[in-house]
């Protein structure tokens, strides 16, 4: 059964790829389809809630040119992390989707569902069995902080993956995974070279990142007993070797080693060749398993509701006094907030972002220039839903408030009305820790179905 090969679509499903590409991998033989659908890189908000960041529309789309390219290939389809957060409703919501597109197409398919979300007992007597541990940055784990969270989710790994492969499902619908877990299961079941498995998964794992023209998006790599070859399914995008060793280096702490479920993959002696204009081979990474088999846990709970407000200033005086204006203003409006509201600060937290001149950075922020003009941000964050009426409060001084008490008035410029906006729920991750399974199963569930 060797090689094997794997198709990526993409790097996550929702961000596009190029259909004749596309086109052009099903044509080279695949044996399983694999995209990734989710991620934590937008912050804690799909986990906490439960929903995808991505539009429905927008992954029906292109989830039906991937059925009817598999419908064609013959193969298995799999994508992991469904709906961003991989809960357990996000994988039923993409379950909804492939029932609506099978319908749609006339396909008859067998689909398998992984279920990867955790039951808050479970953690609950895992943690007192001492088989949960911190990873870093991690807050300290306890029953309380358990029972706060809105969703927890395990990563499932290749074991998981390959234990739907083996249902003969055609789809496989997965909750969270890792990002290589899709693409090493088939090679790993099937005798190719374990390092190379998961170092080949890492390549691919964002599509055409690893290429020449990265928003092509779509790669087929080859697997076998000694390495792995990757090549751009575009015919504008190439591979090198630079392009891709250098995608150890994304997302990843250390660019020579990668930790998944039951083990970690070093790279330290892997050696890469082009091919041709298009092609890299790569060989030399090694597998080690570990001795205890653990998977990583996400979990995110509510800090608080939120309500923002945005001015816009271009009055010289203020924007060279920008930081001067929102310190000023910041201890005013915190008096009048206790004064006219009854809020103590403990309730609520109230913040200033200058856009424009260090809103991303901050006070880390070294190249500072004199801008135009400055936007503004103000943030409030509160425990209970009193954020509205505090940025109400708000409202007049952020548009009047003046630098010194011996000045007119000054107005600056609202860019829409009203100008707060309410943002609801706010979430935070508070679980960042590792989870040890007596067999990789243990946390995971898969419920079969046809249509």
């Amino acid at each position: 059964m060797i090689p094997i090969k794997v198709l990526v679509p993409s790097g996550v499903l929702g961000l596009g790829f190029d259909l004749e590409a596309l086109n052009n991998g099903v044509e080279n033989n695949p044996d399983i389809i694999s995209i990734d659908g989710g991620s934590t890189d937008s912050g804690p908000y799909s986990l906490g809630s439960g929903t995808s960041k991505y539009s429905r529309a927008a992954i029906k789309a292109e989830w039906k040119s991937l059925m009817i390219a598999r419908e064609k290939a013959k193969v298995p389809l799999v994508i992991g992390s469904c709906g961003t957060c991989g809960t357990n409703g996000m994988v039923d919501w993409m379950e909804n989707i492939t029932i609506e597109l099978a319908e749609e197409l006339n396909q008859n398919i067998k689909i398998a569902k992984l279920y990867c979300q955790q039951e808050k007992n479970f953690i609950k007597k895992k943690f007192q069995l001492s088989k949960i541990f911190p990873l870093n940055p991690a807050p300290i784990l306890n029953d309380h902080l358990i029972e706060e969270m809105t969703n927890i989710v395990a990563l499932a790994g290749a074991e998981q993956i390959q234990e739907c492969i083996n249902t003969g499902a055609e789809i496989i619908l997965a909750g969270r995974t890792t990002d290589t877990a899709i693409i090493s299961a088939l090679p790993l079941m099937k005798g190719a070279n374990p390092g190379s498995s998961w170092h080949g998964a890492k390549v691919a794992e964002c599509g055409a990142l690893c290429t020449t023209n990265p928003t092509s998006g779509v790669v087929m790599v080859e697997f076998d007993k000694t390495g792995f070859t990757v090549e751009p399914m575009s015919k504008n995008a190439s591979c090198t070797s630079e392009t891709v060793a250098a995608h150890m280096l994304y997302e990843n702490a250390d660019p020579y080693i990668l930790h998944e479920p039951g083990g970690y993959m070093d790279v330290t002696y892997s050696n890469y060749y082009n091919i041709n204009k298009k092609k890299v081979r790569v060989e030399g990474a090694k597998w080690h398993p570990s001795k205890q088999y653990s998977v990583k846990l996400e979990g995110a709970k509510i800090a608080g509701y939120q309500t923002s407000l945005l001015v816009l200033l271009r009055d010289k005086k203020y924007v060279e006094n920008v930081k001067k204006w929102t310190d000023k203003l910041s201890k005013f409006l915190k008096k009048e907030i206790n004064e006219r509201m009854d809020i103590d600060t403990s309730e609520y937290s109230l913040e200033f972002r200058h856009i424009g001149l260090n809103s991303t950075l901050g006070e880390l922020e070294k190249n500072i220039r004199s801008p135009v003009e400055v936007g503004v941000l103000c943030l409030i964050t509160s425990k209970n839903q009193i954020s509205t009426e505090i940025a109400k409060l708000i409202n007049p001084f952020l548009l009047h408030f003046p630098l010194s008490s011996n000045e007119e008035l000054p107005t600056f410029a609202f860019p829409f009305s009203p100008v707060h906006s309410d943002r609801g729920c706010v979430y935070e991750f508070a679980i960042n820790h590792i989870l040890e399974l007596d067999s990789p199963m243990d946390a995971f569930q898969i419920k079969i179905s046809e249509v």
